[in-house]
């Protein structure tokens, strides 16, 4: 069973009160990152694993991609990005990521924010994302770095006064099912190394381009003060990789 918290009432009234979720991309504190890892949109068939609201869909079609598709589980989360959607050249698919099956040399750009880390096999995605891209195709992804999901409470350790004192990493070698909190619901998580994630990638036939672990801009440590304790320990990771084109037999 796929999970899908956010068609639960509850939890999504929660989610759709997050900064994020009200302001978009700009008040994703690792946005900053993960738009310099962005290929060239232009002209470019893009899919978005995990849309949610549409965001990166809306700013692909900003940067004047030819078409783009956006693959969610939740219908909550496809009628929000439909309504703030007005443009024919995206559309919406409700499919678990893990069902995904595209046509072979499909996209130029596959990009997927946030979602990884809720399924249970990335080696099985990278497969078919390296099959649905085209030769020269660029797939770039973010996901809740193997530092924060090593451990079920994903939180700081405290001293007596609620000061945060560090930040622990346990059972890091030990992948698999995270049972965590998020908002107002427990979520299954899904934590792999560092070395798994790019592995994986590499197996699949993919090149790395890059790999990121990025903390909050300047302009966001201004503007919100808890900011600062993003920079004791990462919470995103960002990995840009490329299928190379075959080379030629002539």
């Amino acid at each position: 069973m796929k999970q899908n918290k956010y068609d639960d009432p509850n939890f999504f009234s929660a989610y759709e009160q997050m900064p994020r979720s009200v302001k978009g991309l700009e008040a994703a504190g690792e946005w900053h990152v993960l738009k310099e890892l962005m290929p060239e949109l232009r002209n470019k068939s893009v899919l978005d694993l995990g849309c949610g609201f549409g965001w990166h869909c809306r700013f692909a079609l900003e940067q004047q991609a030819s078409s783009v598709v956006g693959v969610d589980i939740s219908e909550k989360m496809l009628q929000k990005a439909r309504e703030k959607t007005d443009d024919p050249l995206i559309s919406y698919i409700k499919m678990p990521i893990e069902d995904i099956n595209f046509s072979d040399s499909q996209f130029d750009v596959v990009i997927s924010s946030l979602a990884f880390h809720y399924i249970k096999s990335f080696e099985a995605i990278c497969k078919k994302v390296y099959d649905c891209l085209k030769p020269g195709g660029t797939f770039v992804f973010s996901v809740e770095h193997p530092i924060f999901t090593s451990r079920n409470e994903q939180d700081w350790y405290y001293d007596d006064q609620g000061e945060r004192l560090h930040w622990p990493v346990d059972k890091y070698q030990d992948e698999g099912v995270r049972e965590t909190s998020f908002l107002t619901e427990n979520v299954v998580k899904y934590h792999r190394t560092i070395s798994t994630y790019i592995n994986d990638l590499i197996g699949a036939g993919f090149s790395l381009r890059a790999v990121k672990e990025p903390m909050p801009s300047d302009e966001m440590l201004k503007s919100i003060p808890e900011m600062e304790y993003e920079n004791r320990r990462p919470m995103f990771l960002m990995i840009s990789v490329e299928k190379e084109i075959a080379p030629s037999n002539n």
